[in-house]
Parts: C-alpha cells; structure tokens; sequence
C-alpha cells in the first residue's frame, strides 16, 4: 500500500495531475469568458448578456464544489476528479454541437458543475501527499494550474471563435477536460488519513466551524479578493480589443502572458508563506496590494499610453492571482483530512457565487460608467478583506493536520 513514506518522487507527478485537473476545469469555468468579444461583437450580445453566458460555468459549479468535496472527503479524490471531469467533456461537447442557446447554457452549466470537482479534490491531493514545509510551495503550484488554464484559454478559444465558431472554440475544453480525466483515473493516488476511529479519538471527525471562526473569515476573506481578479480574468481582453482597439490576437497574448505571470505569482506566494511559516499574513498582504493595483490600473486606464496599461496590466494580473494558494493551503490545513474536502468547496462555493455575478454586474457598469471607474470600484473588495483575514491559530493543531512525511 502506498503511503507517505513509499510514495517518494511519484508525489511530484500526481502534483502535475492535479494541475492538469485544476488547469482543465479552468478552459472551462474561465475560458467561456473569451467567447465574450466573438458574442458581443459578431452575435450582437449586450456585455452583461455575454457576461451573463460566460458565467454560466461558474453557476453550475456553485451547487457542486461542497458535493465534490463530499465525495472526496467520504470515497477519494481519484474518483472525485474522473468523474467530474468525465461529465464535463461530454456536456461541453454536446453543447458544441447545439444551436440552440437556452441549451447552450444549460449545458455549460453542467460542464461547470463537473468541472469543479477539481477545486475541492486536487487541492486534497496536493496537502495529503506534501509535508509541511513544502505545502505551500506545492499548492502554490497546484494553483497556478488555474492561470495556465486560462492562459492557453486566452490563445486558443479567441482565435478559434473569430477563425471557426464558437462550436470549434468550445472544442477545446472538451478535449483538454477529456484527456484530464483518463489522466486522473490513471495517475492520482489517493493520500492516507488516520483510521475513522483514530480520528475520531483525537477530534479529527468534528466540525472545524464550530470551533471558531477563522474559515468562516478567510472564506470572506477570500471572496473579496476573488471580485478583481474576475474582473481582469473576465473583461481585461474585451478592454484591450473595445477600449484600446487591440486585435483579438495581440490582446489574446497579452493575457496569456498575464496569467502566466500570475502563476508564477502564485508559486511564489505559496514558497513566501513556506519560508515565513504562515498562509495569513502573507495573505493580509497581498490583499493589501490587490487594492493597489486595481487602482493602479483605474488610472492608466485613462491615459493614452499603452505601453504604460498593459505593464500595470501585468501587475495587477500577478497581484489578484496570488492569493489563492494561500487561502486554499491554510483552510486545508485548518479543516483537516476528514473535512478538507468539503472546507475547500465552501471556500470556493463563496468565491464562484460572487465570480459567477462579476460578468453580468461589471458588464452592465462597464457599460454605464466606463473601465477606469468599474476598476476603480473593484478596488474596494481586496482594500475590505486586509482586516477579514485572520490571524494564525495561536496553538496549532496537528490532529487536524493531514499527516504527511518527508
């Protein structure tokens, strides 16, 4: 039987499925919001009616992630992500082949609702398999799947959509989320936990949310700061084609380029928190410089400059990506091997109610007031969470801990 002390460098390669998931289940809860231009433009959609389809992944994904998490937390997480991904691939390909729009969206939203079987079960693989010291560096590559996802989304789905149709451009996560789950079914490994009863000797069974309230503030934290990053992931490609009069091509690199540069935020982030042995305070900062940035970018949106924007576009990029893995890491930690499964899908059920309502909210103020001042407002959000997040568990709780071994 595998365990921590047997499993040696295959942890390195079950990291990588796990992005592969987290990366796949990303073409299609973020990805459908590069359709946005091709709808808005050439399908005469409202940006809040485009916005309101492009979200429709994030929707189904709301009812789910805690379900997911569920099924990690009580039969594994290998299951969890093969079929989760199983029944992405297959309704994402049917809806490439509909023209009918109301099931255009139902579909998407059960793609969503597949998808983020990732969320809540790779993030389980990646605190189970990796000591502590080492836990945030490994989530923080675990989270930067999201960025790359999204980036080769921002290649690929623009091109194919103008070039092809959107059937050609819904391809693509059909594929990627298809060729994840044999990838999952095949490689993932699921962790050890303590036995039932051992746990259940030494608290590891009870409610975590009962013993206090610091995963109920980083899951507020948390969806304050996923407000601008949505608002960058969602609307920062239709700002540079719209309001800068880039092509989809030149403005579809830019954005892989930003997230790729969020990634690696993320990375970073995560071997930070390693080195100062917290998640939180590392988080209070970050925060700190999401409200930064996201005004930062308020005001190079009003200048002529576009050199200028797209560097404080890149920034603001790193700084709304980065604090993902540093929440995920700590409520895993925190909520142990018998509820991080289900922690981990209410921190995320809170970030996509708020992420899913982004495109149709921002659209429709884009719309109204223009990007500088819809960035500027975005601002609020991050600056509101530096006080929300916690400070660390004055006593820390290795009950709770997934045990895991160098």
């Amino acid at each position: 039987m595998t365990d921590v002390r047997t499993i040696g460098a295959r942890r390195w390669l079950i990291l990588a499925i796990g992005v592969l998931a987290q990366a796949a289940q990303a073409t299609i809860v973020n990805g459908v919001a590069f359709l946005i231009p091709t709808l808005h433009e050439d399908a005469g959609f409202t940006l809040a009616q485009a916005g309101t389809l492009a979200g429709a992944p994030l929707f189904g994904g709301m009812f789910t992630l805690v379900l997911w998490g569920a099924v990690a937390d009580r039969h594994g997480e290998r299951l969890a992500l093969t079929a989760g991904l199983g029944i992405t691939s297959a309704a994402v390909t049917a809806a490439a082949f509909t023209t009918s729009l109301p099931v255009l969206a139902v579909l998407l939203v059960v793609g969503g609702a597949g998808a983020v079987s990732a969320n809540a079960a790779s993030g389980r693989v990646v605190v189970g398999w990796f000591p502590p010291h080492r836990r945030g560096l490994a989530m923080g590559i675990r989270q930067m799947s999201v960025p790359l996802g999204v980036a080769a989304s921002a290649l690929a789905v623009p091109q194919l959509a103008s070039g092809h149709g959107i059937s050609w451009a819904l391809a693509f996560p059909a594929v990627v989320c298809g060729v994840a789950a044999v990838a999952c079914a095949v490689g993932i490994v699921d962790p050890p936990r303590p036995e039932r009863s051992e746990a259940a000797r030494t608290g590891a069974l009870d409610n975590p949310y009962r013993t206090g309230s610091v995963l109920a503030r980083i899951h507020a934290a948390s969806i304050l700061l996923v407000i601008p990053q949505y608002v960058v992931w969602t609307y920062a490609l239709v700002w540079l084609i719209t309001d800068r009069g880039w092509s989809e091509t030149s403005a579809g690199l830019v954005i892989t380029a930003a997230q790729i540069l969020g990634a690696l935020g993320r990375v970073a982030a995560g071997a930070w928190s390693d080195r100062v042995g917290s998640r939180l305070a590392p988080l209070r900062t970050v925060a700190m410089a999401v409200a930064v940035s996201m005004l930062a970018l308020s005001g190079v949106s009003m200048m002529p400059n576009g050199a200028l924007a797209v560097a404080v576009l890149l920034v603001a990029s790193v700084a709304t990506s980065s604090p993902n893995g540093l929440a995920f890491t700590a409520v895993a930690e925190i909520a142990g091997p018998y509820w991080g499964g289900r922690a981990l899908g209410v921190q995320n059920t809170g970030q996509f109610v708020f992420a899913a309502a982004v495109g149709p909210v921002f659209g429709a103020l884009i719309a109204a007031v223009g990007f500088p001042a819809a960035f500027a407002l975005s601002a609020i959000a991050p600056a509101a969470a530096v006080p929300v997040v916690p400070t660390d568990p004055a006593v820390p709780t290795p009950e709770r801990t997934v045990h895991s071994l160098d």
